[in-house]
């Protein structure tokens, strides 16, 4: 192989990932989404992308729920533990009331995830592609859409409507490598979750998400090829700090706005690629 090509290459992933995670850290969204059809343009194959994708975004979305939690985007992590005291009613049954709404909702997420991904797996290995990308189109221009119009509405907050949106993000997740963070994120502000505790949430379960995915891809999958997740995972990574700035310092009507707005766009581009 060609060393000087393989360095230059690298170069241009590492940045592209570095935007792409830059804007999924920022808005929930748009990693897996944008980088897909763009990696699969540079003549790489769905099956060299996927894996590598959902790699990178187990660790960059840990990292950004970690930068999010601490610049108080959102609450993800137990404070005052030590403050715990074992009870008559038991230590699990004390410790439950330490754990930050936001946790609950990342982790009945990632808990929904193990459906939808593990379905989505198996069907991804046996249908054309071109009907993946048709669903993911039209299901991501729809939310795009309902954000928008119903933008100036508050919503009662809903875990029978998360839990549904959960298990429909992780499918898309896991037969695409994208399609996740536009309906998590969108079904969260739909859900009535506050736009930046939904980008917080969104990282962590996101994490849990693509590790399901990759378990599920190593036990079905032939042998995998991870040339391209060194470059996936610095680009992203580097990424994170900016995005956890970007975020507190952001409106959160605006935000709100923001989301649809670039919901409807990567729905609307990928429809596009796909007629």
């Amino acid at each position: 192989m060609d060393w000087s090509f393989t360095l230059h290459t690298g170069v241009i992933i590492i940045l592209m990932a570095f935007v792409a995670e830059y804007f999924d850290s920022t808005l929930g969204m748009g990693y897996g989404t944008s980088l897909t059809p763009v990696l699969l343009i540079m003549g790489y194959e769905p099956m060299q992308i996927v894996p590598c994708v959902l790699l990178s975004e187990l660790f960059t979305g840990l990292a950004a729920s970690i930068v999010h939690d601490k610049m108080g985007n959102v609450q993800l992590f137990p404070k005052n533990l030590e403050n715990i005291k074992v009870s008559r009613l038991g230590f699990f049954a004390n410790i439950r009331s330490y754990i930050p709404i936001h946790l609950k909702i990342s982790l009945l997420i990632g808990s929904c995830s193990i459906i939808g991904t593990v379905v989505a797996v198996l069907i991804a290995v046996s249908i054309p592609k071109l009907y993946v990308k048709l669903y993911i189109g039209v299901l991501i221009s729809l939310m795009g859409v309902l954000i928008l119009v119903t933008s100036r509405m508050n919503f009662k907050f809903s875990w029978f409507k998360i839990t549904g949106l959960s298990i429909l993000a992780s499918f898309n997740k896991g037969i695409s490598g994208g399609g996740y963070g536009p309906v998590v994120t969108s079904g969260q502000l739909l859900s009535g979750v506050n736009g930046k505790n939904a980008i917080g949430i969104t990282s962590l379960a996101e994490s849990l998400t693509c590790l399901v995915g990759l378990i599920v891809y190593f036990f079905v999958g032939n042998e995998m090829d991870w040339r391209l997740a060194p470059f996936l995972l610095i680009g992203g990574l580097l990424s994170v700090p900016l995005s956890g700035i970007s975020v507190k310092k952001m409106n959160t009507n605006f935000l709100r706005t923001i989301i649809g707005v670039v919901t409807l766009l990567l729905g609307g581009l990928t429809l596009y690629k796909v007629l």
